[in-house]
């Protein structure tokens, strides 16, 4: 009964847990994030801030329409950069939630 209630926690386990760690295309990744110290991400995102805060004070007006295109793309990849870097941790799904309780009440 043990063996087969720990061979079924460690699968459900292995099957619901995920790690949010994507390579996207504007050059960072969960991994080089992880390896930085504090010191470094705050560098980082205040170097973010200051980017998109220069990008909002232009005068887009003057722009043409792929370079606002690409100026927004810029934004959402700052956003998504800065958002990796500020999170962290396993997320677990309702399911593998609603499982993990079912066994803790069979097991107790």
């Amino acid at each position: 009964m043990r063996y087969r209630v720990l061979l079924l926690s460690i699968a459900l386990l292995i099957t619901t847990s995920t790690l949010h760690a994507t390579s996207t295309s504007n050059g960072f990744d969960k991994e080089k994030i992880a390896r930085m110290s504090e010191a470094e991400k705050k560098a980082r995102v205040e170097e973010i801030k200051s980017r998109v805060e220069e990008i909002r004070d232009m005068d887009r007006s003057t722009l043409s329409r792929a370079e606002r295109r690409e100026l927004r793309r810029e934004v959402r990849d700052l956003n998504k950069e800065a958002k990796a870097i500020g999170r962290g941790g396993v997320y677990i799904s309702l399911t593998g939630i609603l499982i993990i309780i079912l066994i803790l009440i069979l097991v107790l």
